[in-house]
């Protein structure tokens, strides 16, 4: 793990909350799902939060864009949506982010720097390379992060848009999270490359290897990736592995998973983990977590009842910001 010295309470409280908060409204997304409050896919995050924490930490707000695939509610939570807002998404309430038609895959809200989730598999990367290419053409100083998965990387658009990135040397970082399933397929069986991060030398962008359990090593990764794209407008590829801790989507009960594995992967928690070293640096008490966990569960039971409460889009609105 990479040394905790150096960060300030002040930094990585807010960090710990935040995790706290994803996980704990991941839980209550399922809880609502089985009670079919939540209807079509739903996708948790449960056990990456480290990731996407330690990416919009090194983000400018509004100067810097987020997008990312379908189980994206861990990103919109982190770059700060509110949890009122993305709950009442996945209830299709006219007040969610995407009015209610967007749903657990399709969170957006440019205002914070989050340029959408996308349903379709790598669809999100190319979207991503032309963002990038906009925001140096337009020389607007900001970068984009894409986010997707392993399974994704074996899209022929990863390697287009890696190919482009390099050419036109775009401000953008190219994040693939290694969750090891690319819904039930083991990585394993899936690539005859093991290490990921590999693939991004075949177009001479800097790659990398990074642990995703480790919101300290995230964050210090992404920082120096933010500042290549800025300072140099040259993107990076980063390999984060992680593990999601639930099946690949609500329908998924994960049999092809071990339970010896899961355990192994419970071992490595990164909220448990990230906690411990701050309560280890005297940061923090047993107490100040029971605090943060009492105040997340009352923000997360208000955002369901936010969501109950909220109206269903008027029938008039179909065809609202549709384009053609």
């Amino acid at each position: 793990m990479r040394p905790i010295k150096g960060y300030k309470k002040e930094f990585l409280l807010p960090v710990l909350r935040d995790m706290i908060l994803i996980r704990r409204f991941e839980e209550k997304a399922g809880q609502m799902y089985g009670l079919r409050k939540i209807g079509g896919f739903c996708h948790l995050y449960n056990g990456q939060e480290a990731v996407c924490l330690g990416a919009t930490t090194a983000m400018e707000k509004g100067l810097d864009v987020l997008l990312t695939g379908y189980r994206d509610h861990g990103h919109a939570l982190s770059l700060g949506m509110d949890p009122k807002v993305l709950m009442a998404e996945l209830y299709g309430k006219a007040t969610g982010c995407s009015k209610g038609k967007g749903g657990s895959m399709h969170l957006f809200d440019p205002t914070i720097g989050m340029w959408g989730g996308n349903g379709i598999v790598g669809g999100q990367i190319p979207v991503a390379t032309g963002s990038a290419f906009a925001q140096k053409h337009r020389k607007t100083g900001g970068a984009t992060v894409v986010f997707f998965g392993d399974g994704a990387i074996h899209q022929g658009a990863f390697h287009e848009s890696l190919n482009l990135a390099a050419l036109w040397k775009l401000p953008v970082v190219y994040v693939c999270e290694n969750n090891q399933y690319g819904m039930g397929t083991s990585l394993e069986r899936a690539s005859s490359v093991k290490d990921l991060y590999v693939k991004g030398a075949s177009y001479g962008i800097e790659s990398r290897m990074v642990d995703g359990m480790d919101f300290i090593a995230v964050h210090e990764e992404m920082k120096a990736a933010f500042k290549l794209a800025k300072e140099k407008s040259t993107p990076t590829f980063l390999e984060i592995k992680t593990y999601r801790y639930k099946g690949h989507s609500m329908s998924d009960p994960a049999k092809y998973r071990t339970k010896e594995e899961t355990e192994a992967f419970l071992q490595q928690d990164p909220i448990i983990l990230l906690q411990k070293r701050m309560e280890e640096a005297g940061m923090i008490t047993e107490e100040d977590v029971k605090a943060l966990e009492k105040e997340v569960k009352a923000q997360v039971l208000a955002a369901v009842e936010f969501a109950d409460a909220s109206p269903e889009p008027e029938m008039s609105t179909m065809y609202d910001d549709v384009y053609a």
